[in-house]
């Protein structure tokens, strides 16, 4: 079976993990300051804070800009559910609008139209390894003095004119085994506020003061392991040479599918890093193709079947553009193949070939 994704796990992360379970110091430590500082340093911030997944590093994120009840956050429509359920978890309301059909983000031209006195952030969802437009975005957050959120979960190391995102406002990532680098389970917060980075270590660790059992503020158990972080250390080391594997083998996939499907947006003014490759059929026929591939021991996955105002508890809590035609109809037509820096040569022609049959039957 080729897989949609594979962690890109050696003997270097192996033996890092070993240190550390030798040295007994598994929770939150030193490690954890050492990941931090040099993602700060790779992403162009002040500040980095380590977390437990990308979902807490959303929340961590609304609550150290005091986003909480009565408050609107304007976000996309199609998106992972993590998103939203962040939203809904700090007491806020989601304001969902549709999406740029050809770039499957938010469409920023909307935006404006949902704006009202109760909105306090945009959440920009950088999907699939590109960028949302941040030039429009930007401008209409300081128009109206809004604060972005970036949900950067799948882009690490992508780029809107050269500048990566998550720097564009409070960033936040995840490093599940998908993404473009992994902890196994962790995230990140990086903001260049110096109120919002103390707020952020006061959230992750029980609101607890400069000593120990002395408590400040409301705070959550959202800490990093050392273990995460000393995988996360490696993995950030490498992580050039496998978003340059990533975008060798989209290359290779635009080149050779574009005569058969809508391949993934392409822009000088964005670097793609295909956290995941995504196609899109103009037809019925993705499903087909779908059971074709799987007939072919080639793993492909539909992210996302609906647009996130499926879910009934979404639907209760939130603000929604009632038609979000465009996330509804992507829905029908997304495919992700397989992009992974393990994929080899050989595979990639492989479902480069095996689609090309089903297209020419």
């Amino acid at each position: 079976m080729i897989k949609i994704s594979e962690p890109n796990i050696g003997d270097k992360e192996i033996k890092a993990v070993e240190t550390v379970l030798k040295s007994g110091q598994l929770a939150q430590g030193s490690n954890v300051k050492i990941f931090e500082d040099m993602f700060s340093t790779y992403l162009g911030v002040k500040y980095s804070v380590a977390t437990s997944s990308g979902t807490t590093a959303l929340q961590m994120a609304l609550l150290a800009n005091n986003i909480g009840k009565g408050d609107e956050v304007i976000t996309t429509g199609f998106t992972f559910v993590a998103t939203v359920n962040s939203i809904l978890s700090v007491g806020a309301k989601p304001v969902l609008v549709d999406i740029d059909p050809i770039t499957n983000n938010i469409d920023e031209t909307l935006i404006e139209k949902y704006i009202t006195k109760n909105t306090k952030a945009i959440m920009p969802v950088h999907l699939y390894g590109l960028s949302c437009n941040m030039d429009e975005i930007v401008n209409i957050a300081e128009k109206y003095n809004l604060i972005i959120i970036e949900d950067a979960c799948q882009s690490l190391g992508s780029e809107f004119q050269s500048k990566k995102v998550g720097s564009f406002g409070v960033g936040c990532f995840s490093f599940y085994p998908t993404k473009n680098i992994t902890t196994g389970e962790g995230g990140m917060v990086c903001t260049n506020d110096d109120d919002v980075y103390e707020k952020l270590q006061l959230i992750r660790n029980h609101g607890m003061g400069q000593s120990r059992y002395d408590y400040v503020a409301l705070g959550f158990n959202f800490r990093m392991t050392d273990i995460q972080a000393t995988i996360g250390i490696v993995q950030l080391e490498k992580i050039d040479s496998m978003l340059d594997s990533r975008i060798k083998n989209a290359r290779i996939y635009n080149d050779k599918l574009i005569k058969y499907v809508n391949i993934p947006f392409r822009n000088e003014k964005f670097l793609h890093v295909y956290n995941q490759y995504t196609i899109r059929i103009n037809d019925k026929r993705r499903d087909l193709l779908k059971s074709f591939l799987d007939t072919k021991n080639i793993q492909t996955v539909v992210y996302y079947p609906h647009p996130v105002s499926h879910f009934d508890h979404v639907k209760d809590g939130s603000k929604i553009d009632s038609k979000l035609k465009n996330a509804d109809k992507n829905s029908k037509e997304v495919l992700s193949l397989p992009v992974h820096p393990k994929l080899t040569n050989d595979e990639l022609s492989y479902v480069i070939s095996s689609i090309e049959e089903f297209f020419n039957e």
